[in-house]
């Protein structure tokens, strides 16, 4: 039997997300269908487009353009840190140990997926680091396959803009604190033999 038309055209809007597949988006209708407070969820989602810019400096989602953090004069603006998506912002400035500006690419290289090097915002980067006073350009990227190719890809194009650049440095990698060796990835102890320093 199939849903009233209404009912199928929710679940096919929240088949869209990503990761959200048939049953999923039909749990979710359901529970829109059961939950009195999902009547607020179209005025939530109005507000949020309507009151969500990009931030025209580091490409960052913000209330304001430019954002918090491009316009904080106490920012170091001489070092960028460049992440894949706003929440990467977020999850280091929730660490507080980092306090220059960010570059947002919006994604990161996948070919595969539809995701290509014109879908980032890589030519918003170089402008930022042609106009001078950048010391410093901090590639942080995911540390898997899509994010060393989007690493490269940011590289190679602050590369080609010559001699007198800022020096380009990637996160270390390595064993997380309070972790057992025994539960490591293959690929964590590898970072972490290849990337081991001096005891002193």
């Amino acid at each position: 039997m199939a849903y009233p038309g209404p009912l199928e055209d929710l679940v096919q809007a929240l088949e869209r997300f990503p990761g959200v597949g048939r049953r999923t988006a039909e749990r979710l209708a359901f529970h829109v269908l059961r939950d009195p407070r999902a009547r607020d969820l179209p005025e939530i989602v109005t507000r949020a487009l309507e009151g969500t810019h990009v931030c025209r400096e580091c490409f960052n989602v913000a209330e304001h353009d430019p954002c918090a953090i491009c316009a904080d004069p106490e920012r170091d603006a001489a070092t960028i840190c460049v992440v894949e998506e706003p929440r990467d912002v977020e999850a280091v400035e929730r660490a507080g140990v980092y306090r220059g500006r960010y570059h947002v690419l919006m994604g990161a290289f996948h070919p595969a997926e539809g995701a290509d090097r014109a879908q980032l915002t890589l030519e918003g980067l170089v402008r930022r680091v042609r106009a001078g006073g950048v010391d410093e350009v901090i590639l942080a990227t995911d540390p898997d396959a899509e994010g060393e190719a989007t690493a490269a890809l940011a590289a190679e194009a602050l590369e080609a803009l010559g001699e007198g650049g800022p020096r380009v440095t990637r996160l270390a990698r390595g064993l997380p604190a309070g972790s057992a060796i025994e539960y490591l990835h293959r690929g964590v102890l590898e970072d972490a033999l290849d990337g081991r320093r001096p005891w002193r």
